[in-house]
């Protein structure tokens, strides 16, 4: 049976109190506990066991800065972005520094932009290493990432830091909308396998501005991003639990990816939060592992 009423602080509670998550005094961050975590690990397992083969690699959480600037992250996306700063003064600023810090002053500005910014998105550190042709089959790749949003909000589904199990198709169009398709479908299934009751819309990414409510409307009328939809905390609004996206030849003619034939390659990538897919059980089936249903536990403990 559900854990919650659909009830975003009730479901913060929950978590909270089964030892699940810890909150650590930031909105939207915490730790998470080892149930929470070996949950988290086995529903991973089972996205890379649908994987395809493809190659697998391992980010650290952060990026160059040049990535999210060749990618035009900015221009759309500037809310959500980390950028990494550090002291590079000398002894006298820093003593300047310590003593404005003790005296409860801002110091933000004593601080310097570096080369790395926090990664906005999973699938962003690996289009640089598909620069050049690609094979006449493509690329496909996956990865777990942590991704940092600055999204800050006391609603437990919608965190600062977060893990992503991403997989990134590169390739002819025909090639990576294929491919998306056949993931969409997959998606749904395996959630389903797991008793999640769940659905999938067209969606749009959260553009920033004015002019970004145009964009979304164009990304919804070309149905370049869809989301596959569970109730965790409202069963109106389902929680996006994991995305689908289609990029054409965005990442392909930033970082100057083509195909054989000499064409701009185009790109797209899934990604299942898997922070939000653990939720998306404990809601559903409770906050105690143990009790949830012999077919699910099967799946996951085989």
């Amino acid at each position: 049976m559900p854990a919650t009423d659909h009830d975003a602080t009730q479901f913060f509670d929950g978590l909270v109190r089964a030892g699940l998550i810890v909150p650590v005094g930031v909105p939207g961050v915490f730790g998470r506990n080892h149930v929470f975590e070996d949950v988290l690990a086995r529903f991973d397992a089972q996205v890379a066991r649908l994987a395809d083969g493809a190659d697998y690699f391992v980010y650290p959480p952060v990026i160059d800065r040049r990535v999210l600037e060749k990618a035009d992250y900015m221009d759309s996306f500037p809310h959500l972005a980390g950028t990494v700063h550090s002291f590079s003064g000398k002894e006298l600023e820093a003593r300047k520094l310590a003593a404005r810090i003790h005296a409860g002053e801002p110091w933000g500005d004593a601080m310097t932009m570096t080369d790395v910014t926090l990664n906005p998105a999973a699938c962003y550190p690996v289009y640089p290493s598909f620069t050049g042709v690609v094979p006449a089959d493509g690329r496909l790749v996956t990865m777990v990432n942590w991704v940092f949003r600055h999204e800050p909000s006391h609603e437990p589904t919608r965190m600062q830091a977060f893990r992503v199990r991403e997989l990134v198709r590169c390739g002819t169009p025909a090639q990576v909308v294929a491919w998306r398709d056949a993931w969409l479908e997959r998606g749904v299934a395996l959630l389903a396998s797991l008793g999640l009751p769940v659905t999938s819309d067209v969606a749009a990414d959260p553009f920033f501005g004015k002019g970004g409510r145009m964009l979304e409307q164009s990304q919804r009328a070309q149905k370049l991003k869809f989301e596959l939809l569970v109730p965790v905390i409202s069963t109106a609004k389902p929680t996006a639990v994991c995305s689908f996206n289609l990029h054409e030849t965005h990442f392909g003619e930033a970082f100057g990816i083509r195909t054989p034939d000499d064409a701009v390659a185009h790109t797209a990538c899934i990604g299942f939060g898997l922070e939000r897919c653990a939720m998306a059980l404990f809601q559903t089936h409770g906050f105690d592992p143990a009790a949830w249903p012999g077919a699910v536990r099967e799946m996951l403990w085989p």
